[in-house]
């Protein structure tokens, strides 16, 4: 692409028409933002950029250009030709296929039913003016390899999957000779062997059988399935971990720095049993300190090719669900001899500092190291020495928690951001049942640790990351972070404003987030806080994987990557390698196979993260059925054109209001400003508004709280009749329609507190 030279000329009307429309038709098959747009005409000013965004609305508007996605755009496309693209398959019926970031629907009669993720070509229809644009699929040309969870229904000779994928409505045919030994009410994983064009239902196989549905195990494994994550250890990979020797001989410590006489230990949460890494702390002669940040040297043990490294590899990540974690490596591993654990000799790949009193990072190194862990503290031990300055090496964590807080208060002011939201944790039964909820907090202890782990990726990023003047990095894994999109910065700034706090969307990086910094900390126990957070990290782009280093926004570092969990990430484990491989004076990796492992973890990572997450709303919609009935204050959360979601103060569990229960009005979706507003009488709900609700349906096929609002005589919208739902064995609400009923609600701003 041919980049215009940049002017501070603010262009004229038909001027920046004309352009836009030329670039646009030079890059046919992208879209782009109005930033993008910006660069690539040259009107990058901000007088020129606020033309381009109004513009680009008039352009849309005429129907000259497409706005593919929100806020990204294209040019018109000549259709009513064969395209390739990629299926997406919807349990509501709204089928589309993407093309060039564009989604075109597709009617299901003319799906040759695809399945959601399935490579497909298809002929688009020519768009006719005020109507969308649609497409016919005429060939699947690669069927992406996908299963389906669900619960098996037996009946006589009939036997089905009935699945909860939002991807797929239709039940999903077993023949009986297919079943794998299920039973009727059983959770089964499946797999679609045959969908016949004159079929409403697809034929499959039962590929695994996890348990009863509703048993808590069974549940955990169908949401791991879901996701396409592993649920199960293969027992030849296992086997040959348990082979592994941890191999600590006088000839391998001869061949590193020893540090088992310095003191040492670790802090790890209280269930943690893989200790990824370790502190020690000493104080040099010249009255600095050195401090090490010491990490199990997984890549000793794991050998590039073997089989272990090959399941770790297609892992990437272990996966933290709410009440388990999926190992990536076996547990003779994670552990066993890799773990740091106390009185036991490790072998560890470390980062040590000489830091002054000050924390100035005087020198660093990096090398391969043997230690002795000291003592195990979990979190809560090492805050309580902290808070009180006693206990068993105060003196030791007292001058660490020093030196962190002026590492953090450094990084605060070069502007990094600082997001410190509240995480939901349950106290389970032995049966998986949720009894209570918590909230996790991120006290000073914790923070000690990540200044330090913070602190060695930054290290070990700029010593392959920064070179010479005339000389090229070589190839290496960076964990970055982009800019934000200025569109949803300015979103955020203007639902901050309603509630009286100010963010600045425009202005150098630094400014920008010492005001989310601030705002983040002036919502800090407010009835906002959890909302306004939530929309600040929405608002920031993904970090990822990469071998192109474009820094970490977030954490305001040009160089940064992923060095001190090996365990349980991918990425450091190949980081290990890259460091001992140009230790060695070896070339640099090859990029493009760097690269495609960079963006498998990238995506692993995200699954998995997807997948906790689901796991955290099973447990929360569990939670909540056994509360049924009861009413909660919440704020209002997220707002979509089928109703809007709630979360409730007390446990921030979250729920839906649809919008086919508010009964008094016809309400439309204001998506710029996050609100529904009624037709009729314009009442009017918005993101961040404080509402009062009823818990009126638990889901937990579908992970989803129905709430009913609640109208100010304190009745629900829609009375609720509560009975016993035989699926699950909890209360079910029935809804009951009043003749005439009628409820009056007020605007957000009126129940929203201060």
């Amino acid at each position: 692409m041919i980049k215009e030279k940049s002017s501070s000329r603010r262009l004229r009307k038909n001027e920046l028409r004309d352009k836009i429309i030329e670039f646009l038709a030079m890059q046919s098959k992208q879209a782009f933002n109005y930033k993008q747009i910006a660069f690539g005409i040259g009107a990058t000013s901000p007088a020129n950029r606020i033309d381009i965004i109004n513009m680009l609305d008039l352009l849309t508007e005429a129907d000259e250009i497409t706005e593919v996605s929100l806020g990204k755009y294209k040019a018109k496309s000549n259709r009513g030709s064969e395209n390739i693209g990629i299926f997406v398959r919807r349990s509501n019926g709204r089928n589309a296929v993407v093309v060039d970031e564009e989604q075109i629907l597709v009617a299901e009669r003319n799906s040759m039913h695809a399945l959601n993720g399935d490579k497909v070509r298809v002929m688009v229809s020519a768009r006719r003016k005020g109507a969308e644009p649609e497409a016919r699929v005429v060939e699947i040309i690669e069927p992406k390899e996908q299963v389906f969870v669900g619960t098996l229904h037996i009946d006589g000779n009939y036997s089905a999957l009935t699945t909860d994928s939002k991807f797929l409505a239709a039940d999903i045919i077993i023949p009986r000779n297919r079943l794998k030994g299920g039973k009727h009410g059983d959770k089964a994983v499946a797999r679609i062997v045959q969908w016949r064009d004159e079929e409403m239902n697809p034929r499959g196989e039962i590929v695994d059988i996890l348990g009863h549905k509703g048993d808590n195990t069974a549940e955990m494994h169908a949401i791991l399935a879901e996701f396409g994550l592993p649920y199960r250890y293969p027992q030849n990979v296992e086997k040959a971990a348990d082979k592994i020797d941890a191999g600590i001989t006088p000839e391998e410590v001869a061949k590193r720095e020893d540090f088992r006489g310095v003191t040492t230990f670790t802090i790890d949460p209280r269930d943690a049993k893989d200790f990824d890494d370790a502190l020690s702390i000493r104080t040099l002669a010249n009255g600095n300190y050195e401090v090490g940040v010491h990490i199990a040297d997984v890549t000793h043990y794991v050998t590039p090719g073997s089989i272990i490294d090959k399941e770790a590899q297609n892992r990437a990540t272990s996966v933290y669900l709410v009440d388990r974690t999926i190992p990536m490596l076996p547990e003779h591993l994670s552990n066993g001899i890799c773990s740091l654990r106390p009185d036991e000799e490790k072998l560890t790949f470390s980062a040590i500092f000489e830091l002054d009193r000050n924390a100035n990072v005087v020198n660093s190194r990096i090398g391969r190291t043997v230690i002795r862990s000291d003592r195990r503290f979990t979190y809560e031990e090492a805050q309580e020495i902290i808070e009180t300055g006693k206990g068993d090496f105060a003196r030791e964590i007292l001058a660490l928690n020093s030196l962190a807080q002026e590492l953090r208060r450094r990084r605060y002011d070069a502007g990094a951001l600082e997001f410190d939201r509240a995480e939901v944790r349950f106290d389970i039964d032995k049966e998986g049942h949720p009894v209570s909820v918590y909230f996790k907090e991120s006290k000073e202890a914790n923070k000690l640790i990540e200044e330090f782990m913070l602190l060695a990726n930054l290290t070990v990023a700029e010593f392959v990351g920064k070179v010479p003047k005339g000389k090229k990095a070589k190839t290496f894994v960076y964990r970055v972070h982009d800019n934000p999109d200025p569109e949803k910065i300015a979103n955020l700034s203007l639902i901050a404003q309603r509630f009286g706090y100010k963010v600045n969307a425009e202005g150098r990086a630094r400014e920008v987030n010492k005001s989310l910094n601030r705002l983040l900390k002036n919502v800090k126990g407010k009835g906002e806080e959890n909302m306004l957070s939530m929309l600040a990290i929405r608002s920031m782009a993904k970090a990822m994987y990469t071998t192109d280093n474009v820094g970490h926004y977030g954490l305001a570092l040009d160089y940064y990557t992923h060095f001190t969990s090996p365990i349980r990430r991918y990425p450091d484990m190949m980081v290990h390698r890259l460091l001992q491989r140009y230790f060695d004076k070896g070339r640099s990796a090859d990029k493009l196979k760097t690269e495609d492992l960079c963006k498998h973890s990238s995506d692993m990572e995200q699954l998995a993260a997807n997948a906790e997450r689901a796991s955290i709303r099973y447990k929360q919609v569990e939670f909540m059925a056994d509360r049924l009935g009861e009413t909660y204050t919440g704020v209002i959360s997220g707002v979509t054109e089928w109703g809007f979601y709630v979360e409730l103060s007390d446990n921030l569990c979250e729920g839906l209001v649809p919008v086919r229960d508010l009964a008094d009005d016809y309400y439309d979706l204001d998506e710029k400003n996050y609100s529904l507003i009624g037709r009729k009488h314009g009442n009017k709900y918005t993101l961040g508004d404080e509402v009062k609700v009823q818990v009126a349906r638990a889901d937990l096929d579908r992970k989803q709280l129905d709430f009913a609002l609640i109208s100010d005589d304190g009745n629900p919208n829609r009375p609720l009749r509560i009975q016993k739902d035989k699926n699950h064995g909890r209360n079910q609400p029935v809804k009951k329609q009043r003749k005439n009923q009628k409820t009056r609600t007020h605007g957000g701003n009126k129940r929203r507190k201060s």
